[in-house]
């Protein structure tokens, strides 16, 4: 039955790709994304920032931006009492390409925590994976050169195997592989426990259910909380 459900979320998502650009445009009309906006308003100018860098899955794509993984962290922030301000800039149908072209505009504020999470997309439409490798690591060196001390953390992808075995293969390894060399946290990951389950995911079988956002956020979390002591 979890093969079954695995192959029909892949299966959906194929059918996402080839709908093209037209379905991209679609999509962006009909969902908010409000980009480098705080999540909640910063009311001390001491507190640090955690930017949640992404596509869809950050944006929290057909759901109110409280539900979305990035809102529930900086619930988990402010129940602990620390200082740090969620900020979410998902952006739907983001490639890595299209993450590096606006990174600029991103780093223009100051970044404690760069949670990264893109190349699903790239993934989906075939896009050679030199070039995904390529542009995370452009991402990853442009955070590093405008503040040294910014943590990064990378989110890992799976996509299916209807782009062929070694594709999907490689494809997987480039995430724990990009965290390795350049010393980043990793999150193995974003959607365990949710891609493939339909109570989990709204009617597209993509995006995440207000409940599938809480499972990405303990997933978010495990990895994120160390790096707040």
């Amino acid at each position: 039955m979890h093969k079954l459900l695995k192959f029909r979320y892949f299966f959906v998502l194929l059918l996402l790709v080839a709908c093209g650009e037209g379905a991209q445009k679609k999509e962006t009309q009909t969902e908010t994304v409000t980009e480098e906006k705080p999540i909640k308003k910063v009311s001390e100018s001491n507190k640090k920032v955690i930017l949640f860098f992404g596509n869809s899955l950050t944006a929290g794509y057909g759901l109110d931006t409280e539900e979305s993984f990035p809102a529930l962290v900086q619930d988990r922030l402010d129940s602990l009492g620390l200082g740090y301000t969620a900020i979410n800039s998902g952006l739907s149908g983001e490639t890595t390409t299209g993450g590096l072209n606006r990174l600029q505009w991103v780093l223009n504020q100051k970044v404690d925590i760069f949670v990264l999470e893109l190349g699903a997309n790239d993934g989906l439409r075939g896009i050679p994976l030199t070039e995904t490798r390529a542009n995370l690591q452009s991402i990853i060196n442009a955070v590093k050169e405008k503040n040294p001390e910014t943590r990064i953390v990378l989110a890992g992808m799976q996509i299916p195997p209807n782009m062929g075995q070694d594709y999907t293969q490689e494809f997987r390894t480039i995430f724990p592989e990009l965290a390795e060399k350049n010393e980043l946290a990793l999150i193995p990951f974003l959607l365990d426990g949710v891609a493939g389950n339909p109570e989990l995911n709204l009617p597209d079988g993509i995006h995440p259910t207000a409940e599938g956002q809480k499972i990405v956020t303990e997933n978010v979390w495990a990895v994120l909380s160390p790096l707040l002591k």
